[in-house]
């Protein structure tokens, strides 16, 4: 018994005795601590280091932005008709959670949806290889249907893009029979007036991917908004587009939404914009240029004349009337989506429909040009008005390319030598911009002998011509302006490694040569000359307009310059074709200059180069007739770039009335030939289409 007992007290002093070291219970402690304070390190990191990073985390899991598209601006002409609206569009959605639980039912509705829209039920797999793009890849609905399951199956997916009304009608009257499947209306750009105002108004298009930084910035969605691509449409993008809006709403995992987080912010709808053309002279201008193009190409029985250009502007506002570049293009049919095989047709075409070529192509001016050699000549006294010049049907100069050089003989022909050797054999000065004289304006603009010395030359030549609008882009609202080209002798050794010559200048004189202009800078110059010396900048926005109507910014004529009081015509301390260097004075154009260049294109039309084409023309017009040599690729594949045998554009520009201008029209056709009897007779109809539409507004 005792032995028993002090077993029993030796098992419970042994079972009470610690046998870890102080150092194994230390280290133990240490281990709980280092995991506390990491673990309560993290948590502050977490909580309140990183709070705002995954607050950001958990909202974008727990909230969605909604982009509201904005309503476009509305384009109109100058009386009200509509060129550019939007109109709904509509889709076929499907929005996967909403179908039924039965899969029966679910492929009953299929098979009547692919009935009614034309989709197959089944049609490929989509995988990378093959994406589902909405409206653009084709699959079937139960693969689309599938896409939208797998990636947000509370948020519609487009089965059926662009379908009928009455196919929308349809889907919305089975709408109970039909759970899941809906109609999204979008809106989409409509061209009422299409090919007869596209080169203007433009068209629309995605987002470039090169842009797609810029607008994602301005609030745009790619993949869904379109912006603009030509036309106003690219040039007021900003004002057209409007600003998109947001709504911040609440959603679930499966991508359910619920309520508004914050206050929606509405989207601004664009603004509208009234241009200055008239739509009735559009369409005037449209129908007389190919009506010629078209008669001339059956008379000649080729199809010779390509192309064309008609621009009528008010020369005292500068605001453009009607302007038309053919060959055009549908811009309708780039509403929905651009079709490649289209777009690649019009890329393709050496004509460039995509162009508007009024202000675009850059081409010799020919004998327009001489209205800025005619005003430079007066105006610096290098010739009277009633000057009497011989003019023989061909000059020879000795062309000098530097001071003392002997030179080399080279013939410079008049326009009338092939039918009359003799040439006009004289004529005053302003007969001379009558009958359209290359050999006076050849002495006028170069100098000859003793007769005319100097002429201008070639510094004062150039900036006259800058003066009267060449050589610098027109302020008009329209993109791919170009802007020409008025060279010098230093432009010269520069580009083509030459010293300039008393032959350039001559060519120069009568628009040939390295000077480069569009038709519409050459239109601008003749209705500066129209406007007594006042430049006004071409216009084609007449007024911004808010959704109601009002004008927010209304039309108020922009004028560059008056020659007649603006002194920017540079004055030259070296008139020689060496350089030109300026003193750095300038100068105007007095007044009486104006009018005498003004008689000389009456006299065009009573007696000169235009009487043909305008005679018994109850109206008072005034013009030139300009025929232009050129040498290009294409006259270059035909081998008809002969020298003495160029192929020749054809321009004409007038204006009426003579004593109180309305109206300047400008014509021009590639490879027209004879300015005035091809290029005369449309200037000629557009202008009594203008006062025809002014007389019946009038009666009315």
């Amino acid at each position: 018994m005792a032995l028993s007992g002090r077993v029993k007290g030796m098992n419970k002093s042994t079972a009470l005795e610690n046998t870890l070291s102080l150092n194994r219970i230390l280290t133990f402690a240490g281990i709980l601590l280092l995991a506390f304070v990491v673990y309560a390190g993290r948590l502050i990191y977490l909580q309140v280091v990183r709070f705002d990073f995954y607050t950001a985390k958990s909202n974008e899991n727990r909230i969605t932005e909604i982009n509201i598209a904005a309503q476009r601006g509305i384009i109109y002409d100058r009386n009200g008709v509509v060129l550019a609206s939007n109109i709904p569009s509509y889709n076929i959605v499907i929005t996967q959670a909403d179908l039924p639980e039965d899969p029966g039912a679910i492929q009953e509705i299929y098979n009547e949806l692919s009935r009614l829209t034309g989709i197959p039920v089944n049609k490929g797999e989509i995988s990378d290889a093959n994406p589902y793009v909405p409206c653009l890849s084709e699959h079937g609905i139960a693969q689309i249907v599938y896409y939208g399951e797998n990636s947000t199956p509370y948020q519609p997916v487009r089965v059926a893009c662009d379908v009928s009304r009455d196919v929308a009608m349809a889907v919305e009257e089975n709408a109970s029979k039909w759970p899941g499947v809906g109609v999204e209306i979008v809106p989409v750009r409509e061209y009422p007036t299409g090919i007869l105002t596209s080169n203007i108004v433009g068209f629309l298009g995605p987002i470039p991917a090169s842009q797609e930084d810029y607008y994602k910035g301005l609030g745009f969605v790619s993949n869904r908004d379109k912006v603009g691509y030509a036309g106003i449409e690219l040039e007021f993008q900003d004002l057209l587009g409007g600003r998109n809006g947001l709504k911040v709403v609440g959603r679930d995992v499966a991508g359910k939404v619920s309520n508004d987080i914050q206050p929606p912010i509405p989207a601004q709808p664009g603004s509208n914009l009234r241009l200055t053309i008239d739509t009735r002279l559009q369409q005037a201008a449209d129908a007389i240029l190919t009506d010629e193009i078209n008669f001339w190409n059956r008379w000649l029985g080729e199809m010779r004349m390509t192309s064309g250009v008609v621009i009528a502007m008010n020369p005292k506002t500068g605001e453009i009337l009607a302007m038309v570049s053919y060959p055009s293009y549908e811009n309708n049919r780039m509403a929905r989506l651009i079709p490649a095989y289209y777009f690649k047709q019009l890329l393709e075409d050496p004509r460039e429909p995509l162009r508007n070529h009024a202000v675009y192509a850059e081409l010799p001016a020919g004998s327009v040009f001489k209205l800025v050699t005619a005003t430079g000549a007066l105006n610096e006294g290098v010739v009277k008005p009633d000057q009497i010049i011989k003019t023989p049907g061909k000059l020879v100069v000795s062309e000098k390319r530097y001071v003392n050089d002997p030179g080399t003989d080279r013939e410079f022909v008049d326009w009338i030598y092939k039918n009359r050797p003799e040439g006009f054999v004289q004529l005053d000065f302003l007969h001379c911009i009558s009958n359209s004289s290359n050999v006076c304006f050849y002495k006028v603009g170069g100098g000859y002998q003793d007769e005319i010395n100097p002429g201008l030359g070639i510094c004062r030549l150039g900036t006259y011509a800058r003066a009267l609008g060449y050589g610098s882009m027109p302020g008009i609202e329209l993109p791919d302006k170009a802007d020409g080209l008025i060279p010098d002798p230093d432009w010269k050794r520069l580009n083509q490694g030459e010293s300039w010559t008393t032959g350039d200048t001559y060519i120069m004189s009568v628009g040939q040569g390295y000077a480069l202009a569009t038709p519409l800078q050459i239109l601008m110059s003749a209705a500066t000359v129209a406007n007594d010396g006042k430049l006004m900048e071409p216009t084609i926005l007449h007024d911004v307009l808010d959704g109601e109507g009002n004008v927010v910014k209304a039309f108020t004529p922009n004028m560059r310059w008056d020659l007649t009081k603006d002194a920017i015509i540079d004055v030259y301390e070296d008139n020689t074709i060496r350089g030109c260097r300026t003193t750095g004075e300038k100068k105007t154009v007095e007044p009486w200059v104006f009018e005498k260049v003004q008689e000389g294109m009456r006299l065009a039309v009573i007696e000169g180069t235009l009487k043909a084409e305008f005679e018994n023309e109850s109206i008072a017009v005034a013009g030139k007739t300009g025929t232009a040599e050129y040498c290009d690729k294409f006259a270059l594949e035909k081998n008809r770039c002969i020298p003495g045998q160029w192929p020749t554009h054809a321009w004409t520009v007038a204006y009426a009335p003579y004593d109180d201008p309305e109206i300047a029209v400008i014509a021009f056709v590639y490879n027209g030939g004879e300015g005035a009897s091809v290029a005369g007779p449309i200037v000629r109809r557009m202008i009594d289409a203008y006062f025809e539409l002014k007389k019946a507004e009038n009666v009315r």
